[in-house]
């Protein structure tokens, strides 16, 4: 529930199939725009962890990219994240 996952690793389905949940969680529930801002994403650890030493963006399972530097203690989880990643670990 923050930045750094749930401690495993999210693992299955391609990008193709997280499009097409993002597209369709988007359909069903209205973000405006900065409500990602607002909240913790879910990302692999790995992905962080590869962020921190280089500096470049991590991309979150609803498909915002930024450079992790903040507390995701702080905030709550995006509620498309957190939509797919329990779809994921369903399946």
């Amino acid at each position: 529930m923050s930045d750094t996952g749930s401690g495993s690793e999210i693992t299955g389905g391609g990008t193709d199939v997280l499009d097409r949940e993002l597209e369709k969680l988007l359909n069903e529930e209205a973000i405006e725009p900065g409500d990602h801002e607002r909240f913790s994403h879910y990302v692999p650890k790995n992905k962080i962890m590869e962020s921190a030493l280089s500096g470049k963006a991590v991309k979150a399972l609803c498909g915002k990219k930024w450079t992790p530097g903040r507390d995701p203690e702080k905030f709550p989880v995006c509620p498309m994240c957190k939509a797919i990643y329990e779809k994921m670990k369903s399946e």
